[in-house]
């Protein structure tokens, strides 16, 4: 007969071989493939225009069908950000600059996937060629936020003021101008193997919109800033934009006058740029500055500062095992920065450390007594992207329409609202209060969007008054799309 404690023995035994074997159990990674076919497909429902006779999205129908009408041009086209219905041009822009960052970079990963995200690229630019179409004058905005978000009402519905706002010579705006510029740089790159008449009218557009951008500096705050913020002011100042936008420029054109004018002015930027290193999103480019440009310089060590070391501090400050790490994580290990739509940072950074590792090879970074290889960066990029996806304490996907669980109480007006389909009726300003106060599931399922998400505690409510947590964003899918590309081909 045994001991009580040889009995403990094993058991403690027993259950250590039980562990082991459940830790070797290899769970399964999401479908990548079809995720990415969903956040593809999430910028149908967020047109604005007269739609295309193609459209899979069909809850959706035409609108804004005048915008700039009270101008005298034609603004008809482009991207709701969000929930709401008015187009801000500047993370409109950033959002184009990513979806098409990610065709450029992932495109042969795509499969059928490519055609679907170059016509979400080209609604968007498009649209920038009608804004930016008279000379040293940026269309920056349509549609008065104040009025849009006092109600509640379709965008087929739209009765609040479609006001459209722009910066000029006098009343400049530097960060929305440049950002449209990497916009349309970024896309002609895309765009040159398939339609180089189209990719060429691109970059022209781009250098002319730079170049206004640059010459009449000055942020568009202090010259349109009561329709813009609080909802989309720089915060970053636009010496950033500036930069990434010569960025680009260098990358369409391979013309040494960018390469010389980035390694100027990001001298003269030094302390806007070591004080933001972590930063990448709507309104700051810093990390993605170094990133873009390391690709440039990794084979020439002349011109790798400050480049490289910028892009390491990079690297070094967002990886949790880091010990210069800045970064906050929630239990669940998904990135958290306090404030509104989170989910915009574990896609935007995980995305810049998917095209770091891809660039450095087999590099090797040192951050502390760490190295930190290609490897590393990618399994931590894929981290963030299963998270989203469903592997998180909530077992939820923060995808709607992707896996069995997901948020089914968007905040978004037309989502949330009956289709003209269901609904035929002028639904007005104050009608749409009801539903969007109902605790019932949103009537159309708008497929592919990627919520704000969790809070830090990594718990979600599904509910549409939280803006915060439930309120999708095309600057959220656009960098998830390289990624998802990425790991479709790498699963």
């Amino acid at each position: 007969m045994k001991s009580p404690c040889q009995v403990l023995r094993i058991i403690a035994a027993i259950f250590v071989c039980l562990t082991a074997t459940v830790v070797a159990i290899k769970v399964p990674n999401p479908n990548y493939a079809d995720a990415l076919t969903k956040s593809i497909l999430f910028f149908e429902g967020q047109r604005s225009g007269k739609l295309p006779p193609n459209q899979l999205m069909t809850w959706r129908k035409d609108s804004a069908l005048h915008d700039g009408a009270d101008k005298g041009v034609d603004l008809v086209g482009g991207y709701y950000d969000a929930g709401d219905n008015v187009k801000f041009h500047f993370p409109m822009a950033f959002t184009t600059t990513m979806l098409a960052w990610s065709v450029e970079q992932f495109r042969n990963s795509m499969g059928p996937d490519l055609q679907h995200a170059m016509e979400a690229i080209k609604w968007s630019t498009d649209y920038f060629l009608k804004a930016t179409n008279i000379p040293n004058v940026v269309y920056a905005q349509v549609g008065n936020a104040e009025g849009d978000h006092n109600c509640w009402e379709r965008p087929e519905d739209m009765d609040t003021p479609r006001t459209a706002f722009a910066v000029t010579t006098q009343a400049p705006g530097s960060e929305v101008s440049a950002e449209i510029a990497a916009a349309l740089a970024a896309t002609s790159i895309v765009f040159k193997p398939t339609d180089p008449a189209y990719s060429k009218s691109l970059v022209n557009r781009a250098i002319q919109v730079f170049e206004f951008a640059d010459k009449y500096r000055g942020s568009y705050n202090d010259s349109i800033g009561p329709w813009v913020c609080p909802f989309y002011c720089n915060y970053n100042g636009y010496n950033d934009e500036l930069l990434w936008a010569a960025a680009w420029l260098l990358k369409a054109t391979r013309k040494p006058m960018y390469w010389n004018y980035v390694k100027q002015n990001i001298i003269n930027f030094k302390s806007d740029m070591e004080s933001g290193l972590s930063e990448f999103g709507w309104d700051a480019k810093h990390a993605g500055i170094n990133v873009l440009i390391s690709k440039f310089v990794l084979d020439k060590p002349s011109n790798a500062n400050p480049f490289l070391p910028y892009a390491d501090t990079f690297v070094c400050s967002v990886l949790p095992e880091s010990p210069t790490n800045t970064v906050i994580y929630t239990p669940g290990g998904l990135m958290y920065k306090s404030g509104i739509c989170n989910m915009q940072n574990p896609t935007a950074l995980s995305f810049l450390l998917l095209t770091y590792a891809r660039y450095m090879k087999s590099r090797v970074i040192r951050c502390g007594n760490i190295d930190v290889t290609q490897k590393m960066l990618i399994r931590f990029a894929r981290s963030q992207v299963n998270y989203i996806l469903g592997r998180n304490p909530m077992n939820m996907s923060y995808m709607v329409g992707f896996g069995t669980k997901f948020p089914q109480r968007i905040h978004h007006r037309g989502a949330s609202l009956p289709s003209i389909d269901q609904h035929p009726e002028n639904i007005g300003c104050k009608e749409g209060t009801q539903y969007f106060l109902s605790e019932s599931p949103n009537p159309n399922l708008h497929i592919g969007a990627v919520v704000g998400g969790p809070d830090i505690k990594d718990y979600f409510a599904d509910y549409r008054p939280n803006s915060g947590q439930s309120e999708p964003a095309t600057y959220v899918n656009a960098p998830l799309v390289g990624l998802l590309a990425y790991f479709k081909a790498h699963p």
